[in-house]
């Protein structure tokens, strides 16, 4: 039997006080995504805060035909950004994406900063999101500046073989260039130095981490 919202609310949120979790199941709704479905896009106004019951969703950054995963989105957990974008009525930063089919909470914008200021436990959910996101943005402009290509990639395989807990990893070699800002080309040059320092394997549609 299907649960209500009521219900998958209270499973997934149950630390939450009573009362807002009466407030969300009247105000808000819970829709499942396929994997790679735009969430938000850069210069879009956030009418919905997400957050991610269950699956993975990541966060983007896009400069002209370029862009750069910032970081991962898991489940209890939401995208600051798109909040701080909401609360302020200000377009988006970053782009989300369902890395993986997500199940999420999407909480009207107009709510959201009321129920930060009347209920601790949310307040102090986000709070703990702003801490985490910026230990994340503090690692990427890290592996940036100092960090070459063949090690950046090595990274991204792995967080991404972890947060997934897949190993190989199904993935391209368009869809590295595009998380990293890169081109094909490179990313594919790189993978060949990499397989024959044996540190990866490819395979037809995924990777192998050694």
């Amino acid at each position: 039997m299907d649960l209500t919202i009521e219900d998958l609310v209270k499973s997934k949120l149950g630390f939450l006080e009573k009362e807002l979790l009466n407030e969300i199941v009247t105000n808000c709704t819970i829709h499942i995504f396929p994997a790679g479905t735009e969430l938000i896009r850069t210069g879009q106004y956030v009418k919905v805060i997400p957050i991610v019951l269950s699956g993975l969703v990541k966060v983007m950054t896009q400069h002209e035909d370029k862009g750069y995963l910032l970081y991962y989105i898991k489940p209890n957990e939401s995208c600051v950004m798109s909040l701080t974008a909401g609360i302020k009525r200000q377009q988006s930063l970053i782009e989300a994406i369902t890395e993986t089919e997500s199940e999420l909470l999407l909480i009207p914008s107009e709510k959201i900063q009321h129920w930060i200021e009347l209920y601790p436990r949310l307040n102090k959910l986000f709070y703990q999101q702003y801490e985490d996101r910026y230990t994340d943005m503090i690692e990427t402009v890290h592996h940036l500046l100092f960090d070459k290509l063949d090690k950046r990639i090595v990274h991204y395989l792995k967080e991404k073989s972890e947060t997934l807990q897949q190993n190989p990893v199904k993935i391209s070699h368009r869809q590295i260039a595009q998380d990293l800002g890169t081109a094909r080309e490179v990313v594919s040059r790189v993978m060949k130095q990499l397989e024959r320092d044996n540190l990866v394997k490819q395979l037809p549609d995924s990777i192998q981490l050694f």
